[in-house]
């Protein structure tokens, strides 16, 4: 299934975090005029999605309620929802549904398990991989083979998503999530084999954690260098995802994110593959 691009570029994808407690920007903007705010500021940095989420999944966080989680996000959504494209990043139907009437027309789903949701609301669908939840999921994460059982994975749930009807369907490796640094360097090396599956992919690697460890080792440090300091890894990382032929990257940055794809897509071309 063909997804258009801008101006056929890859994606970016701006994080709005509507939350107390996400790793990079937690409590930012938990107030939604703020958030709002937030939203218009990625928007004009070229974002041609704003991904709302109300619930953090960095490792080790606790869920919240279905009501805690509404309140944080449908004002967000209602207020940009006529300016840009919006997805909302949750696993719970009732927001997901509530999200749609709101207005979001993607859902960024880091359970892979709400194809039904997207179905009956028509809005497309981002499966990504997660071994564990986000409460466990970093507690030494094993795999007999990442890339094979990730691909595994994420073409079974984007071929049970095509059978249930939603239109438009993304897979996302979900680097950082249920992973150790091997393991999110070893997907991406991999991406070539991910993209070639057919599905459009998404890759977020944006100030994760893993970059803090990678960059701390190349400057002879003992401790991952700060969320602050890994605008450089990001971009790498972005860049090279984009190469492969990735059709969406997920950032904070996103202004410098947008200028990678313009260089990378002035160089060589790409666009999401057609599944």
């Amino acid at each position: 299934m063909a997804v258009a691009l801008v101006g056929d570029r890859p994606l970016v994808m701006g994080i709005l975090n509507v939350t107390p407690d996400s790793f990079s920007d937690g409590g930012r903007f938990l107030d939604p005029a703020a958030a709002v705010a937030r939203g218009r500021e990625l928007i004009a940095e070229g974002a041609a999605v704003v991904d709302v989420g109300g619930e953090s999944t960095r490792p080790g966080a606790r869920p919240v309620d279905e009501t805690t989680e509404l309140a944080r996000v449908l004002p967000v959504i209602e207020a940009l929802a006529s300016q840009v494209r919006v997805s909302i990043d949750t696993t719970k139907p009732v927001v997901a549904r509530a999200a749609a009437a709101a207005g979001a027309s993607l859902i960024n789903d880091v359970s892979a398990s709400l194809h039904d949701v997207a179905a009956e609301t028509g809005v497309g669908w981002i499966a990504m991989h997660m071994r564990g939840d986000p409460r466990t999921m970093q507690e030494s994460p094993r795999y007999d083979d990442v890339v094979g059982e990730v691909v595994a994975f994420l073409a079974e749930r984007a071929e049970r998503a095509r059978l249930a009807g939603v239109s438009e369907v993304w897979i996302d490796p979900g680097i950082g999530f249920g992973k150790t640094t091997q393991h999110n360097l070893s997907l991406l090396k991999n991406l070539p084999r991910i993209v070639g599956q057919g599905w459009p992919v998404v890759i977020g690697t944006s100030r994760k954690g893993f970059l803090g460890t990678i960059l701390a080792r190349s400057d002879g440090q003992p401790e991952p260098t700060g969320v602050g300091d890994r605008l450089e890894g990001s971009l790498t990382t972005a860049t090279w995802a984009l190469t492969c032929g990735v059709g969406m990257v997920r950032a904070h940055d996103v202004a410098a994110a947008v200028e990678a794809v313009r260089v990378v897509a002035g160089s060589s071309p790409i666009g999401a593959p057609a599944a």
